[in-house]
């Protein structure tokens, strides 16, 4: 049995840090099901250490100058890209990821963040505006404290896509990780101090709900950033607002992919694949309710079915593996809850459907044809590999099913007709859209959701005005008028 035990449970004021009397959490390996390391949830004592060390540090990184701020970040974006494949191989330990995904998409994301607020960290700076002789001046400036609470299928991403931002502005983060995935923060938080951040800027700490929900009740926390399924984010949102805190909410989806009978079937199928497969299918941004013009159903779904024969489901440490398995037995069973559902409500299962053979939390990639809006497979967010294959008739029929959702975080089209795609993706209500391509998520470009998908943007130079406020100056230069 391997076993990859931290150092320590948490990392708290620039070193790991155990607590044990804090409640035990087993980390398991989603490949066996077997336990590979314990973690255990902060206490009291650990959440105010770690609070108490971020806004010391707050003060001394706010005061440093952008670029002295920005080097420091672009020091640790080199020495993730030194480690990737140590980070890679925890990150698959962690989340059952297979290591040809890890090794490209996870530690390589975090470098690539840090890197690119890193470069921004300089620029940031307010305007002159002349009023006559008088004048007023802005500066930006950091919120402070801000905590970050991790989702836990891109673990080491979403702790650097949140921690990038924050600490280029100026401002020091507390991160809380899923307790289901708990690993990869600790290391992003030693290799930042590696890298010249003060001790307590970036603090890593595990628990569940109870210790997200300390962190924000408290006065010293100025701004919240969450990944995470709809309730979660709407109780984080109502908790922060009791506050008056700056939030961030990036949530779910049932996000809309169409193909239009013009499209190139397998640059589509490519699409849909790494919309609904790719991480085995947990990642909020999937486009799974892909909407199939009726004239190229039936090559579309044969083309994919052809595909699914490249599926190779072995050893995640092994690079020739591609597709791991769920990351928790509680997940496999809402998803196979999932697939019941939707044979029963009447769709065609065209393939998978079923549970290899295999110790671990495996599931197929499993297709429905067939699917109707109203059934729950198309209007629920899964999350896992479960693809459901709508018809369509025209584009303003498919663009108004598109959006009949309270979700709006992606969508895609799929058409060699340009002035058709770029219509129907200003037509899509949602924060992240894309043309002829699918979950590709670049630092460079801002990232997040519409309605109920979220509220605020990760990434970009979006990224900037969520961690950050504005200042106005107003500067006298005349004899002072009052009237009295």
């Amino acid at each position: 049995m391997t076993q990859i035990q931290p150092a320590a449970s948490h990392f708290v004021d620039g070193q790991y840090l155990e607590d044990a009397t804090g409640e035990a959490i087993p980390v398991l390996y989603p490949a066996t099901g077997e336990v590979i390391a314990t973690v255990h949830a902060a206490t009291p004592a650990v959440v105010e250490a770690a609070l108490a060390s971020a806004a010391r540090a707050q003060k001394e990184w706010a005061a440093l100058r952008g670029v002295e701020r920005g080097r420091v970040l672009r020091r640790a974006a080199d020495i993730i890209r030194e480690r990737n494949r140590d980070l890679s191989v925890l990150e698959t330990y962690d989340t059952g990821k297979p290591l040809s995904e890890t090794l490209v998409a996870d530690a390589m994301s975090a470098a690539d963040a840090l890197e690119y607020l890193g470069g921004l960290a300089a620029t940031l700076s307010g305007e002159h505006i002349q009023l006559g002789s008088d004048f007023v001046y802005t500066r930006r400036e950091p919120l402070g404290v801000c905590v970050g609470i991790g989702a836990w299928n891109y673990p080491t991403q979403i702790a650097a896509w949140k921690g990038a931002p924050a600490l280029a502005c100026g401002n020091a983060m507390v991160f809380k990780p899923s307790e289901t995935t708990p690993l990869g923060a600790l290391k992003l938080a030693e290799i930042l101090i590696e890298a010249g951040a003060p001790a307590g800027l970036y603090n890593v700490v595990q628990g569940m709900g109870a210790v997200g929900s300390a962190l924000i009740a408290d006065p010293r926390v100025a701004k919240v950033s969450i990944t995470g399924s709809v309730p979660t984010g709407t109780k984080v949102y109502e908790a922060a607002a009791r506050g008056m805190k700056h939030v961030t909410l990036e949530l779910g989806g049932k996000s809309p992919l169409i193909v239009f009978e013009d499209a190139d079937i397998d640059n589509a199928v490519s699409g849909a694949i790494l919309g609904n497969f790719y991480s085995s299918g947990q990642v909020c941004s999937n486009g799974t309710r892909v909407f199939v013009q009726r004239g190229i159903k039936d090559a579309f779904l044969s083309r994919l079915r052809e595909r699914l024969d490249g599926v190779v489901m072995g050893d995640p440490q092994d690079e020739a593996t591609n597709f791991g398995p769920m990351v928790s037995q509680r997940q496999r069973e809402i998803v196979e809850g999932f697939i019941r559902t939707g044979i029963e409500e009447g769709a065609r299962l065209v393939a998978g459907g079923g549970r290899p053979d295999r110790p671990g939390f495996w599931i197929e990639p499993t297709v429905f044809a067939d699917v109707t809006d109203t059934m729950a497979i198309a209007r629920d967010e899964i999350f896992g590999p479960v693809m459901s294959v709508l018809d369509f008739d025209t584009e303003e029929e498919v663009l108004a099913r598109a959006n009949a959702t309270e979700f709006g975080l992606a969508a895609g089209v799929f058409t060699r007709d340009l002035a058709r795609g770029h219509r129907v993706a200003a037509g899509f209500e949602a924060g992240t859209c894309f043309i002829n391509a699918y979950n590709l998520t670049p630092v460079e470009a801002p990232f997040g959701g519409m309605k109920r998908s979220g509220i605020g943007r990760e990434n970009g130079k979006a990224a900037i005005e969520h961690y950050s406020q504005l200042k106005s100056v107003y500067v006298g230069m005349n004899r002072v008028e009052a009237p009295f």
